[in-house]
């Protein structure tokens, strides 16, 4: 399943609506997505989102729209 993960770069500032930050990744669960970001990152995640139907389609065609994938 494809998540969008919404999240602000650093974890000591006050999160805001306009420093907000998304990446999409794939991961069976919600739990799973969150551990990757959580594991290979130190954003602080605000919110994860499963996309699929047309939610997904529609953020498909967004030029921002790539993958991300931790290695």
């Amino acid at each position: 399943m494809i998540f969008k993960v919404l999240y602000q770069k650093d974890k000591i500032e006050t999160p805001r609506r306009e420093t907000t930050l998304s990446l999409y990744l794939e991961a069976e669960t919600e739990v799973d997505a969150r551990s990757l970001v959580q594991e290979n990152t130190d954003y602080n995640i605000e919110y994860i989102e499963p996309l699929q139907g047309q939610h997904l389609e529609y953020e498909q065609q967004s030029p921002d729209f790539k993958l991300t994938e931790f290695n």
